[in-house]
């Protein structure tokens, strides 16, 4: 090896390494951001169950989804596998001005592609709906209502896009507070909207679910609005350009092109799991959607964060052609995201029904509704940590520029959740499809990390199986603790507090017991999160 490879390789591992150590302090200003967002998400979901019917939930979980999972190629789904990489290929190699040429280009073709669609959408409302929720039919009035709130909603998506795009021009200049804390405006919206709108659109003859639709659009819009003074700042608030013969832009759509594909392969599973929904009474889509939503609180806390965080170093340690970096940084990113997603995952599986009734019964949440939750919650929350996986994974695939394997590979993850889906929706009801949805999830890790290997050459899970062990040997002493702690709190207290108590004791006991067993147990993790607190502490003494 010459020196100037020598002294290459040096330069890469030193980049790795800064990049790492600066890891777990991007992660804690997005993770400090998605906790205020899920925190105002919890809390708009506790609103809309105690003020609005099963009915009424029913229809606007079903709308606001169509929307949603059109985010994944118009929006988060492009700026993970084409915009930040591209942008920051351009960088690293070309500068600022090079990076704001491109990304007004990469505007350009985002308006019209989020133009088009959401006129689509509202055009097509009433088809759309067949597709996603035919069974609404079964209940007088109920597919009406889904398709006039999924009219009022599908603007959404063009708001969403568009503050995705400005998302990733600052995660590439490592500016991420103000992406972090953003899409907590879209849950404020919706909280003053569910108490708000209701009566008086009521008192003109309107459904009260409407008063959700108007808030995502008012959410949506405040969060696109929030970024533009940290967007001017940064450089990036330039006129957006249409210009399809440049090299990057092309680049960028030949990365989103495998997406078009993994789109539909999503729709598909999205379309299936809410169509079999429908068609299992009323309440159904409500009880799969708030242990969906309970099942990405953790994840949206730190393993997302960690994502996001993470993603723009790959793409630069990727750009600099060092696989090795990449693989360290990916298995660092791994091993933090499962120390908090392997306790979460057995957390929720051991104390999901205490848990959901303390968040949510109360008002039109009853005791059936928290049951039901929870027993859809206990296999979507015990595949918390497949999903976080996957999430790191998936990262390092779109850094590599490979768009295509992790498309392939939702393809497969596809029919392994219609053969469980199928297979389990006559015996287990609703339910069953969280149990396709987990299976699939494990599929997918395995799959991807399958190929990962064989491309990178290493993913370090030499490094990752031993930490993965201390984190669920740790998690089962706080589920030990916690059950008891919950068991005993039941039928203590009478009232409210009597159905708030066993999940909130219960829940402490178990944090509390896994933080103390996760040092026993020499979880180095635990340090490594904890590092950036202490600097800040430490500063704040010092001045």
């Amino acid at each position: 090896m010459s020196t100037d490879d020598e002294q290459a390789k040096r330069d890469d591992e030193a980049r790795g390494k800064d990049e790492r150590k600066r890891l777990v302090g991007r992660a804690g200003v997005v993770g400090a951001g998605t906790l205020l967002s899920r925190l105002l998400g919890l809390v708009r979901d506790v609103s809309v169950a105690a003020l609005f019917t099963r009915g009424q939930t029913d229809a606007f979980w079903v709308a606001f989804t169509i929307p949603n999972a059109l985010r994944q190629l118009l929006a988060e789904g492009a700026v993970s596998s084409a915009v930040v990489p591209v942008l920051s290929e351009r960088l690293e190699k070309g500068g600022d001005e090079a990076a704001r040429a491109f990304y007004a280009r990469a505007r350009g073709v985002s308006l019209l592609a989020l133009t088009a669609v959401s006129v689509a959408g509202v055009v097509l409302s009433e088809p759309i709906t067949e597709l996603f929720a035919s069974g609404a039919h079964a209940t007088p009035g109920q597919f009406e209502r889904t398709a006039h709130l999924t009219r009022v909603v599908f603007p959404y998506i063009f708001f969403m896009g568009t503050a995705a795009l400005g998302m990733a021009a600052l995660n590439a200049k490592r500016q991420f507070a103000v992406p972090a804390f953003a899409p907590a405006l879209l849950n404020v919206a919706l909280i003053a909207c569910a108490f708000l709108l209701p009566a008086p659109l009521a008192s003109r003859g309107i459904d009260a679910s409407i008063a959700l639709g108007i808030g995502a659009l008012v959410g949506g819009a405040l969060q696109m609005a929030a970024q533009g003074p940290a967007l001017r700042r940064a450089g990036f608030a330039v006129t957006p350009k249409v210009d399809l013969a440049d090299p990057h832009v092309r680049e960028m759509l030949r990365r989103i092109a495998p997406m078009t594909f993994g789109i539909g392969v999503y729709y598909i599973d999205l379309v299936l799991s809410r169509r079999f929904l429908s068609e299992m009474g009323e309440g159904a889509q409500s009880y799969f959607s708030w242990a969906m939503r309970v099942s990405d609180f953790p994840q949206g806390i730190f393993v997302m964060a960690i994502s996001t965080a993470a993603l723009p170093s790959l793409a630069s340690l990727a750009a600099r052609g060092s696989t090795v970096e990449v693989a360290r940084t990916f298995s660092h990113g791994l091993r933090l995201s499962l120390f908090v997603a392997l306790p979460a995952s057995v957390l929720l599986v051991v104390l999901g029904e205490p848990l959901v009734a303390l968040m949510f019964q109360r008002g039109k949440f009853d005791a059936v509704a928290a049951h039901e939750t929870a027993r859809a919650l206990a296999w979507q929350g015990g595949a918390i940590f497949t999903v976080a996986a996957v999430r790191q994974i998936v990262p390092v695939y779109h850094a590599l520029g490979d768009t295509r394997t992790p498309v392939i590979v939702s393809a497969l993850d596809l029919v392994a959740f219609v053969a469980l889906a199928l297979g389990l929706r006559g015996s287990m009801g609703h339910v069953g499809i969280s149990v396709a949805v987990a299976g699939s999830s494990a599929v997918q890790m395995l799959l991807l990390l399958a190929v990962l290997r064989r491309r990178l050459g290493t993913t370090m899970m030499g490094e990752v199986l031993p930490a993965a062990l201390r984190i669920a040997a740790a998690s089962l002493v706080g589920a030990a603790g916690g059950w008891g702690v919950a068991r005993l709190m039941q039928g203590a207290v009478l009232g409210a507090l009597g159905l708030a108590l066993p999940g909130l004791a219960g829940g402490v006991a178990f944090a509390g017991l896994f933080v103390a067993a996760a040092w026993g147990f020499g979880c180095g993790e635990i340090d490594e999160l904890a590092a950036p607190i202490a600097r800040r502490l430490s500063r704040k003494e010092a001045t």
